[in-house]
C-alpha cells in the first residue's frame, strides 16, 4: 500500500541542520503522545489490548514499507543465559517502534532526514486516529436510533432510565473527539516549543511560519474543512501547501481550486446553482443575487479580481502572453486569502 507520509513530502525541504536537546525531546513526547494516549497498547493492568495491538500492527508494515526497510528494529530477540540456555522470543510490535524511534543517531545519518522519518509514525498514528473518528462520526445518527430502539423495547424486570437515550450517545461521541482534539493541540504545543514550525492538521503535518496566521486564519481553516463535504477543499488545500513549501509550481492555483469549490458547494447547499454556470464568476454572483444576498457586491468584486488574476491565468494556457509567476511572498498571501475567504464564507452558513 502506498502512503503518504512526512518525510517523502517534505524530502527536498530542509528543516532541521542539527539534532539537539528540542529535537531529542520531541521525538520522546510526541512517541509517548502516541503510545500512552493516542493508542495505548497496554490496559490498567498491563495486558495488551487487542484493538490497539492491530492499530500498531498496521502501523509497522505502512512506515517501514515508506521507508524501505524489512522493519523498523528486531522483531524477535535470543540469547544465552549464564547457564548456557537459549533464550529467545518475540518482540511486541509497539516495543519495535519504540526502539527505532528512540534509538541514537548514527554518524552517516543527517539530522533532517531522522527527525522526518519518526515523525512520519507520528503522522500517520494521528492520520489513523483522524480516519476512524471520521468513521464514527459518520455513524452516529445510526447509531442515535439504535439507541432509542433499544430503549422503546420494554424489557419486563429491568429498570428504564428517563431522558433521550440518544443524549447519552451524544455525550460519548463529542468525548471522544474531544479527546483527540486536546491530544492535536499538545502535539501542535510540543512542536511549538521545538521551534520547527510544524503543524498537524486532518491527517497530515505541514509547515506553518506565522505563528498569528496559524491562530487566527489557518487553525480555524483546518478545524472547518475536517467536515466530510469539505473533503476536496481540504485535499487541494494541503496541496498548496505542499507544492509551496517545496517550491514547486502553482501553489496558488490549488488554494484557488479550494476557494471555487467551497463557492460551489455553498451554492449547490443552497440551492441557488441553476445549471447554466460556466466558471467561478457565474457561482459568485449566485452567492450575490438579489435571492441570495449572501455576499455583498464589494466582496463579490473582490473575489472576481482574485480569480481573474490569478486562478484563470494559471488555469489556461498562456499562449503568447507572458507566463504568470508568483513570488514566495505573493504564493503565501494567495493561500492565506483564500483560506481567510474559505473560513468566512462557511461560517455564514
Amino acid at each position: 500500500m502506498l502512503t503518504d507520509v512526512f518525510s517523502n513530502r517534505y524530502l527536498n525541504v530542509p528543516i532541521w541542520t542539527t539534532f539537539g536537546e528540542p529535537e531529542r525531546r520531541l521525538l520522546v513526547q510526541t512517541f509517548r503522545i502516541l503510545k500512552e494516549q493516542l493508542f495505548s497498547y497496554y490496559d490498567s493492568s498491563g495486558n495488551e489490548t487487542l484493538p490497539m495491538k492491530a492499530v500498531w500492527t498496521d502501523l509497522h508494515p505502512r512506515i517501514s514499507m515508506e521507508l524501505g526497510l524489512p522493519s523498523l528494529s528486531p522483531l524477535v530477540y535470543g540469547y544465552y543465559s549464564p547457564t548456557k540456555q537459549w533464550i529467545s522470543g518475540t518482540y511486541t510490535i509497539v516495543k519495535v517502534c519504540e526502539t527505532w524511534m528512540l534509538r541514537d543517531r548514527t554518524s552517516s545519518e543527517s539530522a533532517d532526514t531522522y527527525v522526518k522519518e519518526r515523525l512520519s509514525l507520528i503522522e500517520l498514528g494521528f492520520r489513523t486516529r483522524d480516519e476512524q473518528l471520521a468513521t464514527v462520526n459518520q455513524h452516529l445518527p445510526t447509531a442515535i436510533e439504535n439507541a432509542r430502539l433499544r430503549a422503546s423495547r420494554k424489557i419486563p424486570g429491568t429498570l428504564q432510565l428517563p431522558g433521550d437515550p440518544a443524549a447519552g450517545v451524544r455525550e460519548s461521541n463529542k468525548k471522544l473527539n474531544d479527546t483527540f482534539r486536546q491530544l492535536v493541540d499538545e502535539l501542535n504545543t510540543r512542536f511549538r516549543q521545538a521551534g520547527c514550525s510544524l503543524h498537524y492538521h486532518n491527517g497530515f503535518i505541514q509547515r506553518s511560519e506565522d505563528s498569528l496566521v496559524l491562530s487566527t486564519v489557518e487553525q480555524p481553516f483546518w478545524n472547518i474543512v475536517a467536515a466530510p463535504k469539505w473533503k476536496n477543499v481540504d485535499i487541494d488545500m494541503k496541496e498548496a501547501v505542499d507544492r509551496r513549501d517545496e517550491g514547486t509550481r502553482d501553489p496558488a492555483f490549488y488554494a484557488a481550486r479550494a476557494l471555487e469549490s467551497t463557492i460551489k458547494i455553498i451554492s449547490d447547499e443552497k440551492g441557488w446553482t441553476h445549471g447554466g454556470e460556466r466558471g467561478a464568476h457565474n457561482y459568485i454572483d449566485n452567492l450575490l443575487s438579489s435571492k441570495a444576498k449572501f455576499i455583498e457586491l464589494w466582496e463579490a468584486e473582490s473575489l472576481k479580481i482574485f480569480f481573474s488574476k490569478i486562478r484563470n491565468p494559471m488555469g489556461h494556457g498562456a499562449g503568447s502572453s507572458e507566463m504568470i509567476t508568483l513570488s514566495t511572498y505573493q504564493e503565501s498571501w494567495a493561500i492565506e486569502f483564500c483560506m481567510s475567504w474559505i473560513k468566512g464564507l462557511a461560517l455564514r452558513m
